[in-house]
Formats: C-alpha cells, sequence, structure tokens
C-alpha cells in the first residue's frame, strides 16, 4: 500500500495514495490461515486514545476474520478491495483529513457537541473507518445496515478501558452514525461521518480495480477506476483540504464526478475541501480495447 508522504508520527504536508503495495495484494495474505497476522498502521501522534483502540482492533479475531469475508464476497462479486488493505488506507486518509480539518478550525462534533477532544474526534474517524464496510461480510447488499450490528456488537470490548460510560456511549453512537453515513445517501451530519463516506471514496486509485479488469470486468466503473493513478492530499489555501487526483486518461473523471463529489457535496466538508483532478502526460493511456452488447 503506497501512503507516503507522512512519517510514523503523522507529520508532512502531503499523503499521497497510490496503488496498493504488492505485498499488501498477495493472496497469502487474504486467507483463512493469515486472519490472525493482519495488523493495521496508521500515525496516532501521540493519541493514547488511538493507540490502544488500534491495538483492541488488531488483537480481535473477530473484527479481522470480518474484513477477511468481506474480501471473499468482493472477490466472489468481482468488486474491487474490500480487505484488511481498504481498511488501512481508509482509517490513513480520514486520519490525514482530520488533522487537516482540524488545523483549519473545523471542529469535529466530539469537540462541538460533547465537549470532548480532538482525540475522540480520532477515535471516532478511526472506528468508522475501520468498521464501514464489516457488514460485507455477510452480503453486498444493505452491506451498511449489516455493519451497524456487528460494529455494535465489537466496540464495547474495543472501547473497554479506554472510555468510562457515558463517554463510551456517546463514542460508540458517533461511530454507528459514521458507517452508516458512508453509503451513497446517508446524509451525516457530524464531520467525523463526513470524514469517513470521503475517505472511503477516496480509495480510488489504480491498483484497487485490478481484480475486476484482470477477470475481463470492463465497464464504466472499473475503466474509470483504473485511470486514476494517484491522490493526493493537502492543505489547501482557501480551504482547510486540498484533494489532487491525478489521471491517466479522461474516463476518471467519472469516478470524480458521480463518486467522490457525490459524497463531499452531502456532508458538513462541502465547504472546506477543494479539488483538483488533472490528466497527467501528453497522451491518455488505453484502457479499452473495445466494448460489446450480446
Amino acid at each position: 500500500m503506497v501512503l507516503s508522504g507522512v512519517n510514523e508520527s503523522g507529520e508532512g504536508d502531503e499523503l499521497e495514495v497510490g496503488a496498493p503495495d504488492p505485498a499488501d495484494q498477495a493472496p497469502a495474505m487474504h486467507t483463512r490461515e493469515h486472519v490472525k497476522s493482519v495488523r493495521v498502521k496508521a500515525p496516532t501522534r501521540g493519541n493514547r486514545k488511538l493507540e490502544r483502540f488500534l491495538d483492541a482492533v488488531n488483537r480481535d479475531d473477530e473484527v479481522r476474520t470480518w474484513w477477511y469475508m468481506a474480501q471473499v464476497h468482493a472477490e466472489r462479486l468481482g468488486m474491487s478491495d474490500h480487505s484488511w488493505v481498504h481498511m488501512q488506507i481508509v482509517l490513513n486518509i480520514a486520519l490525514r483529513l482530520a488533522r487537516l480539518l482540524d488545523k483549519g478550525g473545523v471542529e469535529g462534533a466530539m469537540v462541538t457537541d460533547h465537549g470532548m477532544s480532538e482525540r475522540d474526534v480520532e477515535v471516532v474517524v478511526a472506528g468508522g473507518a475501520l468498521l464501514h464496510d464489516v457488514g460485507m461480510s455477510i452480503h453486498r447488499a444493505d452491506h451498511e445496515e449489516y455493519s451497524l450490528f456487528l460494529a455494535r456488537e465489537a466496540l464495547p470490548r474495543l472501547l473497554d478501558g479506554i472510555y468510562a460510560e457515558p463517554e463510551k456511549s456517546i463514542v460508540m453512537a458517533e461511530v454507528l452514525h459514521a458507517i452508516i453515513g458512508h453509503r451513497r445517501r446517508g446524509q451525516p451530519y457530524t464531520v467525523e461521518a463526513g470524514i469517513v463516506r470521503v475517505a472511503d471514496a477516496l480509495d480510488m486509485a489504480e491498483g484497487r480495480t485490478r481484480v475486476p479488469l484482470e477477470a475481463g470486468q470492463e465497464g464504466i466503473h472499473s475503466i474509470s477506476a483504473a485511470a486514476i493513478d494517484q491522490v493526493n492530499i493537502s492543505a489547501g489555501e482557501n480551504r482547510p483540504v486540498r484533494l489532487e487526483i491525478e489521471l491517466n486518461n479522461s474516463a476518471g473523471i467519472f469516478q470524480v464526478d458521480d463518486l467522490l463529489a457525490t459524497k463531499i457535496r452531502d456532508t458538513p466538508l462541502a465547504d472546506h475541501i477543494e479539488v483538483v483532478a488533472e490528466v497527467k502526460g501528453e497522451s491518455e493511456k488505453r484502457l479499452l480495447s473495445g466494448f460489446r452488447l450480446g
């Protein structure tokens, strides 16, 4: 997985999200035998609550098995990656967005509504990022709703020892709101839920579409996703966040306009993110040899 531009402490001016590292895509890492070896990583910047939460997730065999099963169903359907790799990418993007927004003066609901801190914002964002697709372990259709009841089962033990009541139930409720808010018409009410929704959409680089394309499933979704080489996330000049999307083919604009723009417009982040998409190079990459119906 390529997540460059930020060191282990979370410092850096830009986060670059490119195609997943081949080592992360190795079939062995997505097998039943390797479920317990999976660990997600992200810079915690000394946030002890976040550190303890990530440690709890990485020790939880059930959560890691849900990620495994989500990928099994994704492969059955010829879909893009929904394994732990996707969860880790979304986690890192979400934390980057949260920190840029905070630096730009945009506070999360944990601060504005509950009088808690930015560190608690990061825990909610991490919970939403890591659990948003666990419902895929059951079925693709309505997977967001399935993610809710699985996450509701897991969160008490994942947050145990980190929060006491009522803070524990507040964090749980906000994580669950972020999970349901990532669906297409999820209408997220909070900055945290908006972050998870947008971060999920930003895992759009070329490597995520490798399986559908290699299986010969050429359509507007797979072709347009394959047209995206890299996503750069940095502080904007006029807004807290700037997203620069590098395309190798104009078909990628479908992903930007139909998926990403829709996910941003319906969130509290709409006025805080600027998006620029450009085709790099003098010529466009050929992604489709032909198309046939019937």
